[in-house]
C-alpha cells in the first residue's frame, strides 16, 4: 500500500489526535527517550496544538493508519518550560516556530519521510513569516546503561537540515520513563535554524 502525506491544522486535528497521541507514545519508548507515556498526559499535551493557531501536523498515512506524524506551532502558544530558554537570551518568542516531534515507526524510516516533515514545516513557517524555527531533543549520557548498541544520534541529519545546536538553550522536562515509577526531569537542548 502507498503512503500518503497530508497536512492538516486547526478542527481538521481533531480526527488524528488519537492516533497521533498512540503513535507517540509507541515511538517515544525507544531510546532516548524512554517514554512511559499516559493516554491522558498525551490527550492534554495535543490539546495545545488544537488551540494553537497556525500549527500543523505532518501525517503519514498508510490506508487509514498514521505510520508516522510531525507537529510544529508558534512558539509563544507553548507552555513556558519550553519559551523559558528563549526568554533568558533575548529572543522574540513571536519570531519562533517550534517543531514539537517527528515519530515515525521503524519500518519505514530511511526513506525521506523525515526530510519531508521539517520540508513541510519549515514551508510553513516561512509562509508566516517566522525568523526562526526551533525545537529541542533530551541529552543523555554517552554511557547511558539502557542506550542500544545500534543506536544512532540524529544529529548529522539534523545540520544537514541546517539547524545548528544551541547548548546555551536549555529547559528541563518531567516524564516517567521505563522502569521509573514517577516522572523525573530530563534535560533538553535547543536547535536552531533561521529561515
Amino acid at each position: 500500500m502507498s503512503l500518503e502525506i497530508q497536512v492538516v491544522s486547526g478542527q481538521g486535528l481533531l480526527p488524528y489526535v488519537e492516533a497521533v497521541a498512540k503513535l507517540r507514545m509507541t515511538v517515544f519508548r525507544e531510546y532516548p527517550y524512554l517514554y512511559d507515556g499516559s493516554r491522558e498526559y498525551e490527550q492534554r499535551y495535543l490539546q495545545t496544538y488544537i488551540e494553537a493557531q497556525d500549527c500543523i501536523f505532518v501525517l503519514v498515512l498508510e490506508g487509514k493508519n498514521v505510520i508516522g506524524a510531525s507537529t510544529a506551532l508558534p512558539l509563544i502558544a507553548e507552555t513556558l518550560e519550553l519559551k523559558q530558554p528563549f526568554l533568558d537570551h533575548g529572543y522574540n518568542l513571536n519570531e519562533v516556530f517550534y517543531f514539537g516531534e517527528s515519530v515515525l515507526l521503524p519500518r519505514y524510516r530511511n526513506q525521506g519521510i523525515g526530510v519531508r516533515f521539517f520540508a513541510e514545516r519549515e514551508a510553513h513557517a516561512k509562509h508566516l513569516n517566522f525568523k526562526y524555527a526551533a525545537f529541542c531533543n533530551v541529552l543523555r549520557t554517552d554511557d547511558h546503561p539502557l542506550c542500544p548498541p545500534q543506536y544512532q544520534p540524529l544529529d548529522d541529519f539534523w545540520h544537514r537540515r541546517g539547524f545548528t545546536r544551541h547548548p546555551e538553550l536549555k529547559a528541563w522536562f518531567s516524564w516517567r520513563e521505563l522502569h521509573e515509577s514517577e516522572e523525573s526531569l530530563k534535560p533538553m537542548v535547543f536547535w536552531l535554524k533561521q529561515l
